[in-house]
Formats: C-alpha cells, sequence, structure tokens
C-alpha cells in the first residue's frame, strides 16, 4: 500500500542535496509541546531555525517537511560512534507527543502503525541498517530524553525496525535493581562504546551527572520499565547481549 504524505513545508534546511548514499541514520523525536498545532507550526518557522523530514500526526496522518536529499535541522550537537553533527547523515522524524515537560503520554496507536510504514519505506530506500534506528537521546544523552521510554521500541524492532535484546522478561526481572561492581559499571559503559553511544560522552568518568544521563538514555531505549540512572545486573545483561546483535 502507497504511503499517503501532506505536504507542509519548512524552510529550516541547508539549501545543497546530499547523495542518497550519505543518508545512514534514521532519528526519532517526539515534539515536547502541549499542542500538535503549535509543533507544526515551531517546525515550519523560519524563527525557530529547527525542523524534521517527516511529523506524523496524533491521528497518524504523515506530513513531508523537508525533502529526504536535503539536510533537516533535528539533531543539533549530537555523536553516535564515528560520526558528529547527525543532522548531515540522518532523516528525522517527528511525532508528536507532549513529551516529559507536559505530560508524557503513550503513542497512539495510529502513530504507531505510520511509525511502522514510514519507516520500512525509508529503510529500504536507503538501505539504512538496523543498528542506524535511533532515538533523539541516543545521540545527544546529555540534553534530550525524546522518543523516551514510551516509545515502542520492542514492537519496532519486532517488525524488523531497529534492533532488541533476546533475553526472557523472567530472567530480566531476576537481575532488576541487583547491584553490580565496579569492574561490571566499566564493562557496562565500553558496551555502550561498542553499541555507539559517543565516548565523547564518557571521556569522564568521575562526572556522575553525564554519566547518570547517558545511562538513562540506555534505559529509555533498551529497559524501558525502570529509568533510574542506576546501572544494575539488568543493564549489564542487557547490554551484554545486544553486543551480539549490534557487532
Amino acid at each position: 500500500m502507497a504511503l499517503k504524505i501532506d505536504l507542509n513545508y519548512s524552510p529550516n534546511f541547508n539549501p545543497i542535496k546530499r547523495k542518497p548514499n550519505q543518508i545512514k541514520f534514521l532519528i526519532f523525536h517526539y515534539t515536547g509541546m502541549k499542542k500538535e498545532s503549535e509543533a507544526i507550526k515551531n517546525l515550519t518557522k523560519i524563527q525557530s531555525e529547527v525542523s524534521s523530514h517527516y511529523f506524523i500526526k496524533n491521528n497518524g496522518d504523515i506530513i513531508l517537511m523537508v525533502p529526504d536529499l536535503y539536510i533537516a535541522w533535528h539533531a543539533g550537537k549530537s555523536s553516535w560512534k564515528n560520526y558528529k553533527s547527525l543532522n548531515k547523515y540522518s532523516i528525522g522524524i517527528e511525532i508528536n507527543n507532549p513529551g516529559h515537560q507536559f505530560n508524557y503520554k503513550k503513542y497512539s496507536t495510529k502513530q504507531i502503525n505510520s511509525i511502522l510504514n514510514l519507516s520500512k519505506y525509508l529503510i529500504k530506500k536507503y538501505n539504512i541498517k538496523k543498528k542506524n534506528i535511533l532515538g533523539h537521546s541516543d545521540i545527544a544523552p546529555n540534553r534530550k530524553k525524546d522518543p523516551g521510554e514510551k516509545f515502542p521500541w520492542k514492537y519496532l524492532a519486532a517488525n524488523k525496525i531497529g534492533y532488541w535484546h533476546s533475553i526472557p522478561d523472567n530472567l530480566l526481572k531476576k537481575n532488576r535493581r541487583i547491584k553490580v561492581s565496579n569492574i561490571d559499571k566499566k564493562l557496562f559503559f565500553k558496551n555502550l562504546i561498542r553499541i555507539g553511544y559517543s565516548e565523547k560522552y564518557l571521556k569522564n568518568l568521575n562526572k556522575t551527572h553525564n554519566l547518570i544521563l547517558i545511562i538513562k538514555a540506555f534505559q529509555r531505549r533498551f529497559r524501558q520499565q525502570l529509568v533510574n540512572g542506576l546501572i544494575d545486573r539488568e543493564c549489564l545483561i542487557i547490554s551484554n547481549n545486544l553486543l551480539k546483535k549490534n557487532c
């Protein structure tokens, strides 16, 4: 079934086209604004200096704001593996949701269906790898929480969009909140770097605040039941399992 996509162009993009093979990543965001109309207005007015390629409304309607081959301004200061400034290499998808600041809520079934269909289309068109399908908080953990712990990462992975661990729920619960040694904590951070989280955010392991933010980013993505910024045995075994799928 062909995608139905409406047009509402944003002026906020780089005027020079990129080549299709430069597109390596798919980045999901939530809007983080109270009203959908305000979010659309913000992404399409020149004064805001922000945009995305696609916008998914509450009712599942998809809006194209910036054509794929132009660089939209959605990721900001960001890093993943050896990539910096992810705008250059990614397509950004904004999903309407008030976010953590304004009564964060579950994504609607219609939104999830549109995320699924749009993602499959873009993945096939640009040959985007599973490990390069990310959230804003993955690439900017020091300043972003979106798309958050209510984003359906597990469901999407089951439909070949991104990836998920393969650990049974009973084993996860058994290891939740179980403390780990300092050696295990260091192993966890090494795992995060191998998965893709930028070493830039892990250079100074004494900066407790920054470490908590990157742990929370990992938890929002892969351990959504408990986002507390603490490394436990559940987090460690999830990170170990993910490496088998990612590397």
